[in-house]
């Protein structure tokens, strides 16, 4: 077991003694939850100084101030530099969950490396932390105990995704595509889903994790042919996950290889918010012992050019 996994084992085991088991968490237990945590990373460290860094070149926006009880983090995007309103809108964002390193690292490197190659093309609107609170403690919920990438809705009572919704607010008609950069983790069956049934006062049922990068569609969109070359592209630098004997993964069937369906807006995924003809979930696996760290940053880069590739040879020609 790695050592990572070893501690979210343990965290599982301790988040399971809080509260009573079959009853909902109230206030005093999602305080003892907090409890449990620590800051393991920095936020200012590790992305505001690269955000701050390619000021030179885009945009740098503050969208909003995440503020708690005893923290204060300043809510940045990224943004082309010279925005032109007859060009398509693309959304990229990461880290709606704090845990999923490589979405993080993944725009910010598709930043750095990649996004002036499509200036003049498109308008880029890059959002590469969306929860730094969960980053810093290598978590899935906020300070709240909520799931931010549930709470993507009206009256969402998440922080993080109340800001993000407002940020795309004024130019949420006009976004052509929106790529969601997440991580499928080992943590997730071993801390992540038990502490959900925990909090909400049910029981845990297994289930199983995909080895391998997949697409999370939007059910009432899919967009088959845009999520295939996302796969194609990825599958050059890392390995697509496989359906389950059952030809479904995650519980869902497969729309195509390496793609599964959400109701996205339903669910109220970040991925819904845009409104965007192409949409999609990134899901990197980066417990795999055919992967490393750096493969999954890079295939979040690669799903991202290969997203704006698709985007713009399928371009509707402008009036």
């Amino acid at each position: 077991m790695k050592r990572y996994q070893f501690y979210s084992y343990c965290l599982s085991m301790l988040i399971h003694s809080i509260g009573v088991a079959g009853q909902p968490w109230s206030a005093v237990q999602i305080a003892q939850w907090r409890a449990l945590l620590s800051r393991k990373r920095s936020y200012a460290s590790d992305v505001v100084v690269q955000i701050n860094a390619l000021s030179d070149r885009f945009d740098v926006v503050g969208y909003g101030d995440l503020a708690y009880p005893d923290d204060r983090y300043q809510l940045l995007a990224v943004r082309s530099k010279h925005w032109e309103r007859h060009l398509p809108v693309v959304l990229i964002t990461g880290g709606v969950h704090g845990y999923e390193t490589s979405g993080v690292q993944g725009a910010l490197r598709f930043l750095e490396n990649h996004a002036q190659a499509y200036s003049g093309e498109v308008n880029l609107l890059v959002v590469p932390c969306a929860s730094p609170w969960a980053y810093e403690r290598v978590q899935r919920w906020n300070f709240d105990a909520l799931d931010p990438n549930r709470a993507f809705r009206e009256g969402g009572a998440a922080q993080e995704a109340a800001a993000l919704m407002r940020l795309i607010a004024p130019v949420r008609g006009e976004i052509a595509m929106h790529i969601d950069l997440h991580e499928t983790t080992d943590s997730d069956e071993s801390e992540f889903r038990p502490a959900l049934a925990a909090r909400d006062g049910k029981a845990f049922e297994p289930g199983h994790i995909p080895d391998g990068f997949y697409l999370v569609a939007d059910a009432a969109n899919p967009q088959l042919a845009f999520q295939s070359a996302i796969v194609a592209a990825v599958s050059r630098v890392t390995h697509i996950a496989a359906a389950d004997e059952r030809g479904e993964m995650i519980g869902e069937p497969m729309l195509a290889a390496g793609v599964i369906g959400y109701e996205m807006q339903k669910l109220g995924l970040c991925a819904g918010i845009s409104g965007a003809k192409f949409t999609t979930t990134t899901e990197v696996y980066p417990d795999s012992p055919r992967t490393s760290p750096e493969q999954c940053s890079r295939a979040q880069v690669a799903a991202v050019c290969a997203g704006l590739d698709f985007l713009l040879k399928n371009a509707e020609p402008s009036l």
